[in-house]
């Protein structure tokens, strides 16, 4: 499913400042705060990222580990510097109202694994 199209199903409010390409093709979501999990653990460049996490450490987990876009749960303000540096990776920044649990349910229904 394109990336766009999560953006618009999940009516997900998009961060970035500046225009990133949201047309990444993701197939997998995964749920974790804890940084070096998430480093191990995802796919690479197929993946959204559920996180509470919202320092500039998140930016530099999704541009090792090829994250094309993070969701910040909950509904969490995100630091300018994060939406800075997310802007100047190019790392989609994405923020729901809802927990992890209520969107990997809904990403689950979109045919996200």
């Amino acid at each position: 499913m394109k990336l766009s199209e999560i953006i618009t199903t999940l009516n997900l409010e998009k961060l970035n400042k500046k225009s990133i390409n949201d047309h990444a093709t993701i197939s997998y979501g995964y749920i974790g705060d804890l940084l070096s999990q998430v480093l191990g653990a995802i796919k690479p460049n197929t993946s959204i990222w559920m996180t509470i996490q919202r320092h500039l450490n998140i930016i530099g987990v999704a541009v090792m580990a090829g994250i094309p876009a993070i969701i910040i749960c909950e509904g969490h303000e995100v630091p300018n510097d994060v939406i800075e540096k997310a802007d100047a990776e190019n790392v989609v920044l994405l923020r729901s109202k809802d927990n992890a649990f209520q969107i990997a349910g809904k990403l689950y229904e979109c045919g996200i694994k």
